[in-house]
């Protein structure tokens, strides 16, 4: 319901029967004001935020005592408050305040103009900036009737897959640090490191930064580039299956990730989890098979889908994919068609409507806009999966113990800044 809640912070539409009517992007200390509507001024300055700060549910019975976690941790995470109501051990119901530092990205959208909106859309979660800025392009695209050319659909597709291979390596090694496997996450952010440094051979930048926009691609690869890629994948592939045999026997390391943090298909569903923690929980959708974008209509993409929704096989979707990516990137290098890496657009026509999307490496990522006169735009409206995904956390954990929270937390490993946008 987070999703309806924030229309109601956002615009001021109430929501007529909601059964937690509450605030939850804007904080309860906020004065009434609505800050996507078109009369709120980007520049106003709102007076100091007095009042009650948010209220948790009370949780009451024998026994029972409630442990704040944040909102500011112990690391350069950015912040979020978990409130757990324990028995004893297990944990009995979490619950969740984040939107800390809600950066009123969509509003800035309406300020910019549109060739300068990709680096906005870059910004809206670091680890997912290429996929970001893709969404937000190829929806500038389908505002103008144009297609990237065929060789920038290619390129985007490595860019992506790439993307997801250093996140889901690095989350790979981080949930066996959570179990105190460090060996493992050592190595993990060896293999990171090498995919890092690739991506900043190919575009400059190590988290692939400045290589979209509108109509294609900045930057074409040459051969050189496109033999260190594939280079990169040759080498990485047998490293990468020595580390997960480290992971398959360490019995100890099983025995904290398996059925831990299970998150049940039926309640992932009714949610509508996205992406990897979706797949591990049964839900078998990836918008790379089943509406292709890039040049995703040109290959054969498997799905991973498990039934148990726990801590080990969020992870194995993680191994599965990053080994899929493998497999995809060669693909891309092996048929990569010449031709020029970018079109230009020209100029916007008002009033014109367009949906943009990707599938990241976290999950399903849309941008839909509104454009207005002058190569401006009226709305654009930004869904991470982040924000789709925060309300299984509480549902994971759920009769597990609050040590194990961090290893059930890293399994989903939820952008703050993506929910914050």
């Amino acid at each position: 319901n987070w999703q309806e809640r924030e229309v109601q912070d956002l615009f001021g539409l109430k929501l007529i029967g909601h059964p937690n009517p509450r605030r939850c992007a804007l904080h309860d200390d906020w004065p009434e004001v609505h800050p996507l509507r078109k009369d709120f001024d980007l520049r106003t300055q709102l007076p100091p935020f007095e009042g009650e700060r948010h209220k948790f549910i009370p949780v009451e019975g024998e026994g029972v005592f409630q442990v704040p976690v944040g909102p500011v941790h112990a690391g350069i995470i950015e912040p979020g408050h978990f409130l757990f109501s324990v028995a004893g051990e297990p944990v009995l119901y979490l619950q969740l305040r984040l939107f800390y530092v809600h950066k009123g990205t969509e509003k800035l959208f309406e300020n910019l103009p549109v060739p300068h909106c990709v680096r906005l859309a870059e910004s809206i979660s670091g680890d997912s900036s290429f996929a970001h800025a893709t969404a937000f392009c190829h929806a500038i695209e389908r505002a103008a009737n144009v297609e990237a050319p065929p060789r920038a659909k290619f390129l985007r597709s490595i860019c992506l897959e790439l993307e997801r291979l250093h996140n889901h390596i690095g989350d790979i090694g981080a949930i066996c640090t959570d179990v105190a496997f460090a060996t493992v996450n050592m190595h993990c952010i060896r293999l990171k490191e090498r995919v890092l440094r690739v991506n900043e051979l190919l575009t400059g930048n190590r988290l692939l930064r400045g290589m979209a926009c509108p109509g294609g691609v900045r930057f074409d690869f040459d051969a050189d580039q496109l033999k260190a890629l594939s280079q990169l994948i040759v080498e990485l592939r047998p490293e990468f299956d020595s580390v997960v045999r480290l992971i398959e026997n360490s019995s100890s390391t099983l025995d904290r990730l398996e059925r831990t943090g299970v998150l049940k298909p039926a309640v992932a569903r009714d949610l509508g989890v996205v992406g990897i923690a979706g797949r591990a929980s049964g839900f078998d959708h990836d918008l790379r098979r089943d509406f292709p974008h890039a040049a995703y209509d040109q290959l054969k993409v498997t799905v991973p889908v498990y039934q148990a929704g726990d801590v080990e096989h969020r992870m194995q979707v993680r191994i599965d994919e990053v080994r899929e990516s493998f497999s995809l990137i060669e693909q891309l290098v092996a048929k990569l068609p010449g031709g020029p890496v970018r079109v230009e657009i020209g100029e916007l026509p008002a009033d014109a409507t367009a949906l943009g999307y990707v599938e990241g490496w976290r999950g399903e990522i849309f941008h839909w806009i509104r454009t207005a006169p002058g190569n401006r735009l009226a709305r654009c409206k930004v869904k991470d999966p982040s924000l789709q995904n925060w309300p299984a956390l509480s549902e994971a954990i759920l009769g597990n113990i609050i040590p194990d929270f961090p290893v059930v937390n890293k399994s989903f490993n939820l952008s703050y800044s993506g929910t914050d946008r």
